[in-house]
């Protein structure tokens, strides 16, 4: 029995499209992340996989079978092509303002490696930057995140990180805004 005078709270169920992307950026960490930690940004064009076979039916000799199966049942499935030869940058913002992509990318994804330690860890730092660095790897608080973050061109958003201190696939955890800078900058390649 409800009380007609308690409001529901809304429930707000993510879109076929939203999840296709959650989907993919969970796949695109989980095949970072086999290759181990400490490795180079990745860069990944999204495409729905029903558009990318139709353009080009040859694809669906290189696709796996289960990937043909999930876009058979469902039309948002994306397909992620790891881009090759990234111009070379020496951050991130420099990186992803380097990029655009062409009307028939859907999105992008990209999956980096951060350490993180708490903002009380950066009071008093060494002036000298090698110093400084040595200080903040050497924080007993430290921690090593991977970060994937999707976007798709119609809005949509989705970031996975896992740490490297709880490395196992059950503890990534997820959201649409986790890491707003990148969500954003990532957003920026596809205008």
């Amino acid at each position: 029995m409800t009380d007609d005078t308690t409001p529901e709270a809304p429930t707000t169920e993510p879109t076929g499209r939203a999840l296709a992307l959650r989907v993919a950026v969970g796949d695109i960490e989980r095949h970072v992340a086999a290759r181990g930690w400490d490795g180079p940004v990745a860069v990944f064009a999204l495409v729905r996989t029903t558009d990318a076979l139709a353009a080009t039916p040859a694809l669906g000799e290189e696709l796996p079978a289960d990937a043909l199966a999930a876009a058979e049942r469902d039309p948002e499935h994306l397909t992620s092509i790891e881009q090759e030869g990234l111009p070379a940058a020496e951050t991130i913002e420099e990186l992803l303002g380097q990029l655009g992509w062409p009307e028939e990318v859907d999105g992008a994804a990209v999956v980096l490696e951060r350490m993180v330690v708490p903002p009380e860890a950066e009071q008093g730092l060494p002036e000298d930057q090698e110093e400084a660095v040595e200080q903040l790897m050497a924080h007993p608080e430290r921690q090593d995140v991977r970060m994937a973050a999707g976007v798709l061109r119609s809005g949509e958003s989705w970031c996975a990180i896992r740490s490297r201190r709880h490395d196992s696939d059950d503890a990534v955890a997820g959201s649409a805004d986790a890491v707003p800078g990148l969500v954003e900058a990532l957003h920026a390649t596809l205008r």
